[in-house]
């Protein structure tokens, strides 16, 4: 059964390693905008005139944003633009007649560029700041859960693309929808300002939403202690309820704007 699984992530990783090109933009695109975060923050601490902000000193911030960034970088699987541009050439009506659920074949078609960026991208900016920092990333009990979590975050925001490609299907429009939703996910799940830095108020209501399951779940039970504590469990549980939320979500979602299909394409 997951032969055929297996046989989409070696074409993924396959095609990725063809295009090496684009995986060094990527780590170039990458280093340039941790040097911008880096003197951002720093002119943000020095004008604040202490260690500590809102329980974080600049040190925990950079560390925080970094692995936020590689993160990012390592989980973005692009499900929007491809599902968007299937949708306006009408090869979506192909896909939709492969022997294979179309969401499962969606994921691990990009699963293969999941194993590159994460080999590419977010292992070595890991062990960089692990190493640079000497000994400020907790190092315990904690990896276990931590990679737990990631692969719930994997699978929440790759059904929060799904649900967004599912829109294409009403507005056969990609650019404005994509750049709406990594605006929002990136906003709201810690990766451009970590949460701890929201008014009260705005993080209550962030705690409701799912996006931030996506990146300040995997990095608060990461940087938070070694142990598996009480928090970090309940991290996970709430993790595991968005997948389930959202799993069945995008899945109606998808069955029911199936109906609304127009092919323009050849």
């Amino acid at each position: 059964m997951f032969r055929k699984y297996i046989a989409l992530m070696k074409g993924g990783i396959m095609e990725m390693l063809h295009f090496r090109l684009s995986i060094f933009v990527l780590i170039g695109g990458n280093l340039l905008y941790l040097a911008v975060v880096y003197f951002l923050w720093k002119a943000i601490f020095d004008s604040a005139g202490t260690e500590s902000v809102n329980g974080m000193t600049f040190e925990s911030t950079l560390i925080y944003l970094v692995l936020a960034s590689a993160l990012f970088n390592f989980m973005e699987m692009y499900v929007v633009w491809n599902m968007g541009r299937a949708i306006q050439s009408g090869k979506i009506v192909l896909d939709l007649i492969r022997p294979m659920d179309y969401k499962n074949y969606q994921f691990w078609e990009f699963s293969g560029n999941l194993v590159v960026q994460f080999v590419t991208t977010f292992l070595p900016t890991f062990v960089a700041v692990a190493v640079i920092t000497k000994g400020a990333v907790p190092l315990g009990w904690n990896l276990i859960a931590f990679i737990i979590s990631v692969v719930l975050a994997i699978i929440i925001n790759y059904d929060i693309d799904f649900i967004v490609g599912t829109v294409c299907l009403y507005t056969e429009s990609i650019w404005g929808i994509n750049i709406m939703k990594q605006v929002i996910v990136l906003l709201f799940s810690g990766a451009t300002i970590p949460l701890a830095f929201f008014p009260e108020g705005l993080r209550k209501v962030v705690n409701f939403l799912p996006f931030r399951a996506v990146y300040d779940s995997p990095l608060t039970i990461l940087l938070d202690g070694t142990q598996i504590t009480e928090d970090v469990m309940n991290t996970l549980l709430i993790q595991l309820i968005w997948v389930v939320i959202l799993g069945l979500f995008s899945r109606g979602f998808w069955k029911i704007s199936l109906r609304q299909i127009t092919v323009n394409g050849g």
